[in-house]
């Protein structure tokens, strides 16, 4: 079994930086962790994926170029560094394991963080 924690989220203005955390109670090496962002009104979209066996990374197209998924072993932690920020990216951000692409689909993610909010203003 394994808990996922997520933290980082914050107010910042168009143009910024933030950096969220997923971090892990048990291995996560061992998974596939997926990035997901949910808007008030919208459907759940996702945003990155990094993969476990090899460390390759998928984004959205909507991120590709401002956002970077990255895992730290030491710290049993997966961020996701946001830069250049745009209103439209305001969501709520959650990790979950057992991701195989950028893309929230029908799959079974076994495990989920609580989300963390991320608000841009212009």
């Amino acid at each position: 079994q394994v808990q996922l924690v997520n933290s980082g989220g914050g107010l910042v203005q168009s143009g910024g930086s933030l950096r969220l955390s997923c971090a892990a109670s048990g291995l996560i090496l061992d998974y596939n962790i997926g990035w997901f962002r949910q808007a008030p009104g919208k459907e759940r979209e996702g945003v990155s994926c990094i993969i476990a066996s090899d460390g390759s990374t998928y984004y959205a197209d909507s991120v590709k170029g401002r956002f970077t998924v990255f895992r730290d072993n030491a710290k049993n932690t997966v961020y996701l560094q946001m830069n250049s920020l745009k209103p439209e990216d305001t969501a709520v951000y959650s990790c979950a394991t057992d991701c195989e692409s950028a893309a929230y689909t029908d799959r079974w993610y076994n495990y989920w963080a609580q989300g963390t909010q991320v608000t841009v203003s212009s």
